[in-house]
């Protein structure tokens, strides 16, 4: 069963299929030499107050993409703050990763990264998330790196 979802951006995504909703600990970004490769080689794409790092990458195990998020000390000095933010990131990501798993081929490792000043709420978070999504599609569909 194949689905087309379109938004009033522009960006039309396919869905294939039952896909899961989980965020096991395999698509989880912890190796910090893949996060320091992510930042010095990786390509950026901004819908603000969300910035995507990825970078195309191997896997020995059967994940499609890894996730990382994080947010900026800087901005927001209370750790509380930071945790939710980053809570409220995953969140959105583990609710709309079937945009980016079913419209790509081969392996990624993503960074999504909160540069705004403010607290965000849920609805914010993924009003800005999709449209994001859809532009990594793009990109990736062009051949960008």
């Amino acid at each position: 069963m194949m689905i087309v979802i379109s938004n009033n951006s522009g960006f039309y995504f396919y869905f294939y299929g039952r896909m899961s909703f989980r965020f096991p600990k395999k698509e989880k970004l912890k190796s910090k030499k893949l996060i320091e490769q992510l930042f010095a080689e990786g390509v950026g794409v901004t819908n603000y107050p969300i910035k995507l790092v990825y970078l195309r990458t191997r896997y020995e195990d059967d994940s499609k993409c890894k996730v990382g998020v994080t947010v900026s000390k800087r901005n927001f000095k209370s750790a509380v703050k930071r945790n939710r933010i980053k809570r409220l990131l995953r969140e959105s990501y583990r609710l709309n990763k079937h945009l980016i798993f079913n419209n790509i081929e081969g392996n990624f490792a993503f960074m999504f990264l909160y540069i705004g000043k403010e607290i965000p709420t849920q609805s914010k978070i993924t009003d800005t998330m999709i449209p994001l999504m859809g532009k990594f599609v793009d990109q990736i569909a062009k051949g960008t790196k």
